[in-house]
């Protein structure tokens, strides 16, 4: 059970604009932007934050939903982990892939330019502190500095998204939940779960 209750939807007519786009990419609208939109400005500044690291740019949007999956893996984010494995869907990542995301560095399922991104994001979300130069050596051969900037920000951006909805206890909706225990059988929503 969430510690902080959703919005309904008809409550935020100034938003229906860019909900539609969550309908459109996601195929639902997530319960933490209903929940942040208790303050306007917070949920207009994330939406337009989240448009800028994940949809913008150059690096592509599969890595980037892969990315943002393998940080909400390290934190432990389940809200998390079930939106980016159907993210990752959406982006055509197959469901064997979104499975291997941990295991990326020995899944031949991954190119060295992934396992570079992946990586990353498990050690940054993790500790950042453990970060090394030797991450960034790794990362160089593939992704020119304003890529790495894209690929930083995308952690960043789970940063606070794992952290918002574990503290939040978000409920899980219902559509990635089904996508994401269909790509990672193991998986379960925890305390984001409707019933808990």
């Amino acid at each position: 059970m969430p510690h902080v209750d959703p919005l309904d939807r008809a409550d935020l007519p100034q938003f229906e604009e860019k909900f539609a786009r969550y309908d459109e990419i996601r195929g639902f609208l997530p319960n933490s932007i209903l929940t942040m939109a208790r303050r306007p400005n917070i949920a207009k500044t994330f939406m337009e934050l989240n448009q800028a690291i994940l949809y913008e740019g150059t690096v592509p949007e599969d890595l980037k939903m892969m990315v943002a999956l393998m940080t909400s893996m390290a934190t432990g984010c389940r809200y998390c982990q079930g939106h980016m494995a159907n993210l990752s869907h959406v982006y055509d990542v197959p469901n064997e892939k979104i499975a291997a995301v941990w295991e990326c560095e020995t899944s031949p399922l991954f190119t060295e330019a992934e396992k570079a991104a992946l990586v990353l994001a498990r050690e940054a979300a993790d500790v950042p502190n453990d970060v090394t130069e030797a991450h960034f050596a790794a990362l160089k051969p593939h992704f020119n500095d304003a890529e790495i900037v894209e690929i930083v920000a995308s952690i960043a951006l789970f940063g606070y998204l794992n952290r918002w909805n574990d503290t939040m206890a978000t409920t899980m909706e219902a559509h990635p939940a089904a996508v994401a225990k269909k790509a990672m059988p193991a998986w379960d929503e925890g305390k984001h779960g409707a019933s808990e």
